[in-house]
This record gives structure tokens, sequence and C-alpha cells, in this order.
């Protein structure tokens, strides 16, 4: 049975955009004349010169001077390429803070979309970028925009494991609520990743600890079906309602009593003598159909989720 937890794990990931291949790019190499890559890693825009006018160019390779110069010039601030970027995108993106503030400066727009639809500071947090980040929402960029996988910022940041950026986020107003396009909130996310300190400053922070994704599973759901208990207890810690049911049926406890971990088994069993409720502390687990049910909610998660960008 724990198979069937380790795909809802596996599969229950925040989508990406996929990897670049170089073999089907014309992509000459890191250093060539034609062509740059941001740097291994990081979810950045693959950049070729030759399709860049002067002022993306300047912008993405962090050329202050060239850049001041060709503003001088009045090119437009906010000109957009094949790929629908700015020049505060690629400045973004490849991390020129210098860049960043001087494009503000001119008063360029800062929740301009690309062909995503992320914003400037979502490629900033997406890249890693703090200081660049840090730039944008000091000047009221809006940190609850989505790209096309209903992404915020917040959820780059959380899947980055950036505390730094999580809290500024946070602090700028960012929704902790917001669900991507799996249903996922930054907390849900950071459960998938396994990620006990996240987890942790993200609930510290007011997150909703009986949130749901698409499935309607909830943090606990997706907590118990796997090995290490960190997380199962850290959302003990907080009001669970253990009512709560996936589109199955399914509750949390009997997400515990199939994946194989009889700890957690133990552990709400306990949590619900706490909490001094009456119901009987394992309800039909033993119920064929309802051990159909979640190995059914585990294919059918597989089989939905396809194969993940990467998240």
């Amino acid at each position: 049975m724990k198979k069937f937890f380790g795909s809802i794990r596996r599969k229950a990931r925040l989508s990406f955009s996929p990897p670049f291949d170089q073999s089907e790019s014309g992509f000459q190499g890191e250093g060539s004349s034609s062509s740059i890559l941001t740097p291994p890693n990081v979810q950045g825009y693959f950049i070729r010169y030759k399709d860049l006018g002067k002022l993306h160019k300047a912008a993405s390779i962090g050329d202050l001077e060239k850049v001041h110069h060709l503003l001088s010039k009045k090119h437009d601030v906010d000109k957009r390429d094949k790929e629908h970027r700015t020049p505060l995108h690629l400045a973004c993106a490849n991390g020129y803070p210098d860049i960043v503030s001087l494009l503000v400066a001119r008063k360029c727009k800062l929740n301009i979309r690309d062909y995503e639809n992320s914003s400037p500071l979502i490629k900033a947090v997406q890249c890693q970028q703090e200081e660049c980040a840090t730039i944008l929402l000091e000047n009221k960029a809006e940190p609850n925009l989505m790209d096309i996988h209903r992404n915020t910022a917040l959820h780059y940041a959380v899947r980055g494991n950036n505390v730094s950026l999580v809290n500024k986020l946070i602090e700028h107003k960012a929704n902790i609520e917001a669900q991507n396009k799996d249903g996922h909130t930054p907390l849900l996310l950071a459960i998938t990743e396994n990620n006990p300190e996240m987890v942790a400053i993200l609930l510290k922070k007011g997150a909703d600890v009986n949130a749901s994704d698409k499935l309607q599973r909830t943090a606990l759901m997706l907590a118990v079906g796997g090995e290490p208990i960190g997380i199962v207890n850290l959302l003990l810690q907080y009001d669970i309602d253990l009512s709560c049911q996936d589109i199955y049926g399914l509750t949390a406890e009997e997400y515990a009593a199939c994946n194989g971990y009889l700890i957690h088994h133990e552990l709400l069993s306990q949590y619900k003598i706490k909490k001094n409720l009456n119901k009987p502390i394992l309800p039909e687990t033993s119920c064929p159909d309802r051990i159909s049910a979640v190995k059914f909610s585990c294919v059918s998660t597989k089989i939905k989720g396809g194969s993940r960008k990467l998240s």
C-alpha cells in the first residue's frame, strides 16, 4: 500500500516549465557570440542574442552603461521581445539589481506579463534573485499575480526553500492561501516537498491547516502518505479537522490506516483522544471498498498528474 501513497507524493508537485532542450534549439554553448543560457538548475530564460533588441540584450547581460545610454535615446522601456519579455523580465531572471533599479526609476511597468504570464517578480523569485525581487516589492509590485500554472511568487519561494523571500512576500501581502492549478496552497506544496521547516513557517504565518487541493486532500492527508513524522507532528499542533474527506470520501485517518506507517495511525489516535472526540478511531478501515477507493485515488492521481514539468 505504501507505493500508492508514494505515488501521491511524487505526483503532487508544483508545475514548472520544462528544462531547455539544447538539441532542438540551435543552442551554441554558454558564452558563444550568439547565445547565452541562464545558470544551471535555475528556472530562467533561454536567450538567443540574435532574437533580442539592443535594450533587451543590454539588460540581459547587466550592461548598466548601455542600458542607461539606450534609455536616454528614448528606447521603449517596456518593449517586448518575441516571447513577450520586457528588459525588466530579463534583468530579474539573470540577477542584475542595478539594471532593475534603473528600469524601475524610469517608470517601467512592474506587473507586465511574459509568454507564460510570469511577471518580473515571479521570474525574480523563480530564479532565486532575491535582491531583484526585493526592489520590485519595495516599489509595490503585485505579489499575487499567477503564471500559466497559477503559481504565485510565494509558491516559487516555497519551492525554492527561500525562507527570506517567503517572509518578504508575506510581509508585502502575498496571499498565503493562493492555489495553483493542482489546488496546492504554499503549505500543501511545502508538504509535498517534505520540507518541515517551511511547513512550520507557513503555519506560524497563519496558513490554513485544513486547506485542501483539487482532490480535496488536506495537508494531513498528504503528510501521512510519507515516512517521516515531523510534518505530521507539526500539523497536529494545530486545530485539525479530522472529519474532512477527499473526493472519494476518505479521511486522513483512513489514509493513515492504509499507508503502512503505524506511527501515523498512533499519532492521529492520540490527537483524537486529546480532542475528546467520541467517534470510532478507525471507522470502516477494514472495508474492502474503502481500500479499493484509496488505490483508485492514488492511481487516478498518477494518471491525471501525467508527466510533471520541473515542478
